[in-house]
């Protein structure tokens, strides 16, 4: 079939060019067109189910909303994970389904089981909502939005009702979360003493807000002919409208509100407030803005950037937004250049390789033509799987690129050889140009299109990875296959073609002799390989040695899943005690925030304190998480972090831990932490769960490597308990309901309706005035309306007293857990977890019912390396029986795959030259280089076999020393192409965007290097003493390469 191939090719040489031009102008245009992102889509299917619970206690919360949703949705199909987090009034639910599923579908089987126990919440909690669609890299923009000419609450009603509309309004955003400032309030401040001597309830108050703030329709009017809508308008719109709403009459006088209280535009009491944010240590309102999985963020970015503009423009003089804090799309920009350039780079060598063993422009434009139309035929292939390009898809083809010429450089390489053999004939000897052509290609067929579906081969592992690691893997792997395979149909159709048109005239087919460079490689290989065969012994000696410390040095070396990425970017947590007021929380954050600043690398810092309104983390006010933008130094980044780390050491009670945005998100979706290393520990017993976590802590606390060591925050925080007397309430004729909602109103307030401005709608609130509870004895005096009129003190209905509760219960999967967490500095993740379990194991002892779990990046490290482990050992099988196919010989076959372990040798010299850490990058970095040095293997033996069935060669040194000289030079060229065309990549250790393809790219230079040079020496002296040479010549076996 693939002898048709070819032939079809150079008799329909004009079709095939044209299509291949087709291919470059279609290639093109898609690419330019193609999305552009960062990483390949990462987002886990995951819903998330918030419910607001009014400042209900945490363990009351988890009662009564938390575990009955947990119930309805641990059952529900496909779900794999379901996480919680439950704190003072409120309830975030995490719902993880398989990966592979239908996001919308999950969203719909969430929705149903949320109906289902919607009926069993209290009526007082408000239903249960789904959190938008989200990618799982989270704000692809925050922007700050500062003033020193308005208050902060005009700020941020900008912010709500302006810019967060203005953006929603933007195709691919999915959410916009605003921070900061002061929320703008209707406020009727009720004053007790004036309630008591007018003789009326916080209720009758209540009923006459509510009641004087409605338009109404009442029809229609005809007259003339003409209808009329009758509309009465009575909504209020200013503070004076709500104060002359009639409360009661007395004596025939109306009481109205402003006698009873004071009304007012403003913000609601600090205590009341749950999140402050701040840029460069200033008070701001920030904005993070979240992007659906699908969408392109740098094409959303320059739409957010248009947005802004228009929204700058239009607001008050002195207002300014500030966008460049954290922006995702300056790291892809940054990122996908820096692989382009090592793309392009390793292009430019590849070209110089090929040119200097050819030593023709012909030969080489012929040859290079195959890196462009395979890359684009990838392209295509990813734009109809709807894939982006990305670092992963452009790291693939980086890493193909010199493998893309090999196909391409031996068929050229024979054709010019055979080329010039004609050329020395007499011409009348001479057989037509187009024989010679599809001769010589023909030749080489077995060993390009065998040695490519090797190299297919060894790649399959990669699409078997699930989870985020093959999320992350296999566009990369989907890229390099496509390419190659790419690259063999070019080699197959579009090179003879063109070396038949090209070539036959060319000089360095004319003056019949190869270029000096490969007469001078020859001359020094010769007597070097004659050395080889008779000193095998030796050779194996030294070669096995070599592998069996390869080897050892492979099992000492560290593991980690994925490199650290360069982002440009920190994210900065920093948590204090809870129970810690906002006011307190804000004023140590800001010295956080000064402390940055302080650093010459930090270019603007963005914090938010405490939760926003929509967000749906459950954070208190107590946390707080800083953005840092960075523009490196002078110093390198580990020196900056460990300097940083000392001096935010000195911010008293704060526990800090620092990551960066898009690593931090996939921790944070491995492990439900944002940590490298999740310690979780399950039981019942809060305060038992706490003791295990202390003494986890201390264990993990000596380990190397550990940096950031903190325990989830959960502790006690200061309740103020209000139990109900029943009695005392029932003899002044009140109900429990009564009396709570008396309290509602006077500590926290009732909205009671909203107040329209424009587009705009805020609370109309009901509440006492703050200056009559600002302690704990105002408190206990508030009076309580009874039916009968009088006024009776809180105290009187209830025990009232100070007491401590928990401030957070996390859960997963139905069970209460506590998580000890840690980032790794200075050491590989492997070690330290392995340490880290010893510790633990040593030093802690669990009571009945509890267990230990450890979570983060490790758990995906352990899966994708025995997944690839084991069906990498399906793979060496499948290779050998490929090659038992091509060579019908399980001695040539095993001779071929002598190459492996010998480029294991160098692989690993590449491992520790990348830091002396394994990871799926240098796993991957492994497969490939399997894969290309089996194909050099498959290049000698073929050739040997050649020379035997078809040239009539019958003394084996002769066959030997002369296939392994004739094979030398396509050997070296393609050896040499591979390896330098990934040096920019392997150059650019710690660049963005090539975090995970320079280990790959380390390990394939140097194992190409090991490869290369003992294939070139021990295949050829073991092939003459263990191959199937003899069995060739006599005849015994058909060895033909099929």
């Amino acid at each position: 079939m693939v002898d048709r191939i070819i032939r079809w090719s150079l008799e329909n040489r004009f079709f095939v060019l044209l299509g291949a031009a087709f291919l470059m102008v279609w290639g093109t245009v898609e690419a330019l067109r193609m999305p552009v992102d960062v990483f390949p889509d990462l987002t886990a299917p995951t819903v998330t189910v918030i419910t607001e619970a009014h400042g209900m206690a945490p363990e009351e919360v988890e009662t009564l909303v938390t575990f009955p949703v947990e119930t309805a949705l641990n059952g529900a199909s496909g779900v794999r994970r379901v996480r919680s987090s439950t704190s003072v009034g409120i309830a975030v639910v995490w719902v993880e389904f398989e990966w592979g599923t239908n996001i919308y579908q999950a969203r719909q089987i969430v929705a149903e089981k949320i109906q289902l126990v919607r009926g069993s919440l209290p009526p007082e909690i408000e239903p249960p909502v789904l959190a938008p669609i989200s990618s799982i890299m989270g704000e692809i923009m925050f922007i700050a939005i500062t003033s020193d000419r308005h208050a902060p609450i005009d700020i941020r009603t900008r912010a709500d009702w302006q810019v967060r509309r203005r953006l929603l309004a933007v195709p691919g955003v999915s959410q916009v979360v605003p921070i900061g400032g002061d929320s703008r309030q209707f406020q009727v401040r009720l004053i007790p003493e004036r309630m008591s001597a007018y003789g009326v309830s916080v209720t009758e108050v209540i009923d006459a807000v509510e009641g004087t703030n409605e338009n109404t329709s009442a029809g229609f009017l005809v007259e003339g002919g003409q209808e009329f809508l009758i509309h009465g308008e009575g909504r209020v719109y200013d503070p004076d409208d709500i104060g002359e709403t009639v409360v009661a009459v007395r004596d025939g006088e109306p009481i109205l509100i402003r006698d009873l209280a004071t009304v007012r535009i403003g913000a609601p009491p600090r205590r009341f407030k749950r999140g402050e944010g701040s840029f460069n240590a200033e008070p701001a309102v920030i904005i993070g803005i979240q992007k659906q999985p699908d969408a392109n963020t740098l094409e959303l970015t320059e739409r957010l950037d248009a947005v802004l503009d228009g929204i700058q423009a239009n607001l008050p003089e002195g207002m300014v937004i500030d966008r460049h804090i954290f922006r995702q799309a300056d790291f892809i920009e940054v990122a996908i250049e820096n692989v382009v350039e090592a793309l392009r780079d390793g292009a430019f060598l590849v070209v110089i390789i090929v040119m200097l063993f050819l030593m023709s422009l012909r030969a080489t434009g012929i040859t290079i033509l195959a890196i462009p139309l395979s890359l684009l035929a990838a392209i295509l292939s990813l734009r109809a799987l709807d894939l982006s390009i990305n670092t992963m898809t452009l790291g693939g083809m980086a890493i193909a690129v010199g493998a893309l010429v090999d196909d391409a450089n031996i068929d050229v390489e024979n054709v010019v050889r055979r080329l010039r053999e004609r050329a020395m004939l007499a011409r009348e000897s001479r057989r037509p140009a187009v024989t010679v052509v599809f001769e010589a290609s023909k030749e080489i067929r077995s060993s390009i299109v065998f040695a490519t579906f090797i190299i297919i081969l060894v790649f399959l592992p990669l699409f078997f990875l699930t989870g985020v690691e093959g999320r992350l893997l296999r566009p990369l792997g989907f890229a390099y296959v496509v390419s190659l395979f790419a690259s063999l149909i070019v080699a197959l159709t579009v090179t003879p073609v063109l070396c038949l048109l090209l070539l036959p005239r060319s000089r360095t087919v004319r003056e019949a002799h190869e270029p000096k460079l490969v007469r001078w490689l020859k001359e020094k290989y010769d007597p070097i390989l004659q050395k080889a065969l008779v000193r095998w012994k030796a050779l194996i000696a030294c070669a096995a040695a070599l592998f069996v410390a390869a080897g050892a040095a492979l099992l000492m070396a560290g593991g980690v899943f994925l490199p650290d990425f360069n982002e440009g970017t920190l994210t900065i947590s920093a948590v204090t005690l809870p129970g810690t007021s906002l006011e307190e929380s804000d004023r140590l954050g800001r010295m956080v925030e000064e402390i940055l600043l302080r650093q010459p690398e930090v270019a603007a810092t963005a914090r938010r304190t405490g939760r926003a309104e929509l967000d749906e983390h459950a954070q208190g006010v107590n946390a707080a998480e800083i953005d840092v933008n960075l523009k490196m130094a002078d110093r390198e980044k580990d020196e900056f972090l460990d300097d940083l780390r000392r001096e935010l050491s000195v911010v008293p009670g704060m526990n800090i831990v620092i990551g960066q945005p898009i690593s931090h998100r996939i921790d944070h979706m491995l492990s439900g932490t944002r940590a490298n290393i999740a310690v979780k520990i399950f039981g019942e017993d809060l305060y038992e769960l706490r003791r295990i976590a202390a003494q986890v802590r201390a264990a993990m606390d000596g380990v190397e490597g550990v940096a950031d060591l903190a325990v989830e925050q959960q502790t006690d925080i200061p309740f103020v308990r209000v139990r109900m007397n029943r009695s005392a309430i029932a003899r002044h004729g009140l109900h429990i309901r009564d009396v709570a909602e008396a309290m509602e109103t006077a500590f926290r307030g009732r909205e009671v309706s909203q107040v329209l401005e424009g587009q705009a709608a805020f609370d109309l609130v009901v509440r006492y005035d703050p200056s009559s509870i600002e302690d704990f004895e105002l408190l206990r005096e508030t009076l309580i309306a009874t039916p009968s009129g009088a006024r009776i003190p809180l105290h009187a209905l209830a025990e009232i007293r100070k007491d401590l509760g928990p401030n957070m219960i996390s859960r997963e999967n139905v069970q209460r857990k506590i998580v000890v967490m840690c980032n790794v500095a200075g050491r590989d993740l492997r070690s330290v977890v392995e340490d880290i379990r010893a510790g633990v194991e040593q030093s802690v002892t669990l009571p009945a019912g509890y267990h230990v779990e450890y979570g983060g990046q490790f758990e995906s490290a352990e899966k994708a390396s025995q997944t690839l482990l084991l069906l990498g050992l399906a793979v060496v099988v499948g290779i050998f029986l490929i090659l038992f196919v091509a060579f019908a010989s399980a001695r040539d076959a095993s001779l071929v795959m002598l190459n492996l372990p010998l480029a294991l040798i160098g692989g690993v010299v590449g491992v520790y030259l990348s830091g002396g850490v394994l990871s799926v990058a240098s796993i991957i970095g492994f497969i490939t280089l399997f894969g290309i040095a089996t194909r050099n293997g498959i290049m000698m033996i073929s050739h040997f076999h050649h020379l035997v069935e078809h040239e009539g060669v019958t003394d084996p040194i002769v066959a030997v020393r002369r296939g392994a000289a004739e094979r030398l030079s396509p050997i070296l060229m393609t050896a040499l192409a591979s390896g330098l065309g990934l040096v920019p990549l392997a150059l650019s250790g710690g660049e963005p965007g090539s975090e995970i393809q320079t280990p790959m790219a380390i390990v394939i230079l140097c194992g190409l290097v090991s490869s290369t040079a003992l294939n070139m020496l021990l295949v050829p002296a073991l092939y003459l003493r263990f191959g199937a040479l003899r069995e060739l010549q006599t005849g015994n076996e058909t060895p033909t390469a099929r």
